[in-house]
């Protein structure tokens, strides 16, 4: 993939640092229902005593709430979910480990654990980290520098609850469960760093160096990037984390570190332990656990990988945020993290889910969408709802991603409209000004015969709103049968 080199700066001209050049939303697509019944869910109601009313879900939640309404809660399995950022979790992938299928509980793992987490997995974690990125490297984790939490928004909670008063700078678009954190705690100021789409939503250094040169003391981003696929790989990310060496702590979200199609699927992954001179001195904290990487969504095993105070800081604030982690799953989780076996398994799934997604990318060529950029990690593709071609007719309404979402529940599909992941905080600023409306976020981490109804869904929706005759909706031919 090449760059431009050009360099974006929020500072300049308002066409300059939109991170979109498609047309604002019109004013047909910002009174229909869809539009409406969205900004009525957001701006809360009347609340209960006591209730602040205005905390919205996150944009996976909203969309499973919305397909709940068309049936989904009901009958699942009939539907294709692309919407939520998980990965298969069945034992099928060539290549691959058996997850456990039983776990023992010893007597010790029904007391509570420690809220930093058991000392042979934060061991373990410690040891991956040394052999995959710190090879030859004088300074080297150890237990002490991971703690251990309940899933990867607790780790993000516990680390915005430790965080001093700050400027918080993130890059946009990005993973829509920030907005709420940044939104929680009144000891930061959520700054967004708007990232441009010709620009292929680039995170440049100097633009980091601008951000932390005005007063940001603290940098949080997914890397790889949720939910366009972008990935900032060395020598860049190294010179990122060099300009924040001393003067900001770098917080990197790096789920989907494993997911990485860049060096030719050879098990090779993404993380900026990599960079780190000083294991208890360079303030980058790390998020990672078994969610994405080791297709356990449902175990809730995380880790934060950091310098030993914000180690014992986290811990503290584990003691009064979740209690910790569950203790029989962190003990049944510390012989996956053998070095070697995990290379193997991330071979595996970086072969697999590559498939996927070329899948994925041929079926919405043939349906018309003209990808851009290929995604170089994650599962996800990042898609323009006005790349069609030929481009649908105005009155079709399906060219902002709420009506696109709309209208893909009636083929018992789903996807996650790009408004969700421009984060806005507090809500400073309109939702119809975003430049994200016209955008979904696909996930090709379902298997693959999910991903093939999901994509009929969207190529008779797509014909449908050409005019084409493509016969009743999936929901119209339940209630026909009904």
């Amino acid at each position: 993939m090449s760059f431009s080199g050009r360099r974006v700066s929020i500072l300049r001209p308002s066409d300059s640092r939109r991170f979109s050049t498609n047309k604002e939303l019109s004013e047909n697509e910002k009174n229909s229902e869809t539009h409406r019944d969205f900004r009525a869910a957001h701006e809360g109601h009347r609340p209960h005593a006591g209730l602040d009313a205005s905390r919205a879900s996150t944009g996976v939640i909203w969309c499973t709430e919305r397909a709940n309404e068309h049936g989904f809660q009901d009958d699942p399995s009939s539907w294709a979910n692309l919407g939520q950022g998980a990965p298969e979790v069945d034992d099928e992938i060539e290549g691959s480990f058996h997850r456990p299928t039983t776990i023992p509980i010893e007597s010790a793992a029904r007391e509570y654990g420690p809220t930093a987490g058991i000392k042979s997995l934060r061991a373990a974690v410690a040891r991956l980290y040394n052999e995959h990125y710190r090879k030859g490297k004088e300074s080297q984790y150890t237990w002490e520098n991971v703690c251990i939490v309940p899933g990867g928004r607790a780790g993000l909670i516990r680390i915005a609850a430790i965080l001093g008063n700050s400027y918080l700078s993130f890059p946009i678009p990005d993973y829509t469960a920030y907005s709420e954190m940044l939104s929680l705690f009144k000891n930061f100021s959520p700054i967004p760093i708007p990232l441009a789409e010709e620009d292929h939503y680039h995170i440049h250094p100097d633009k980091i160096a601008e951000e932390i040169a005005r007063g940001t003391s603290v940098i949080l981003t997914s890397n790889p990037r949720n939910p366009t696929g972008h990935v900032v790989s060395n020598p860049e990310l190294a010179r990122i984390q060099d300009i924040c060496r001393g003067r900001a702590t770098l917080i990197l979200d790096e789920f989907y570190g494993g997911y990485n199609y860049a060096t030719g699927c050879d098990g090779t992954t993404i993380s900026g332990a990599e960079n780190v001179v000083d294991v208890d001195k360079d303030d980058v904290l790390l998020i990672d656990g078994l969610t994405k990487r080791f297709r356990l969504p449902g175990w809730r095993i995380a880790w934060v990988v950091g310098p030993k105070e914000f180690i014992n800081a986290l811990a503290s604030a584990g003691s009064y945020l979740d209690g910790g982690a569950n203790v029989p799953f962190q003990e049944a989780a510390v012989p996956m993290l053998e070095p070697s076996l995990v290379r193997a398994e991330m071979k595996a799934l970086q072969v697999h889910f590559r498939k996927k997604r070329d899948y994925v990318l041929s079926r919405l060529h043939e349906i018309g969408f003209r990808i851009k950029d290929v995604p170089q990690a994650t599962f996800y593709i990042w898609l323009d709802l006005t790349s069609l071609e030929p481009p649908l007719p105005p009155e079709a309404n399906i060219s902002d991603g709420l009506n696109f979402f709309n209208a893909l529940l009636k083929e018992k599909t789903i996807v996650v409209p790009g408004i969700f992941f421009d984060l806005n905080p507090a809500k400073r600023r309109d939702l119809f000004d975003s430049p994200c409306h016209h955008f979904v976020r696909l996930s090709y981490g379902p298997k693959m015969d999910v991903l093939k109804r999901g994509l009929d869904g969207i190529e008779r929706v797509v014909r449908r709103a050409r005019g084409e005759n493509v016969g009743p909706t999936l929901e119209d031919e339940v209630a026909i049968e009904d």
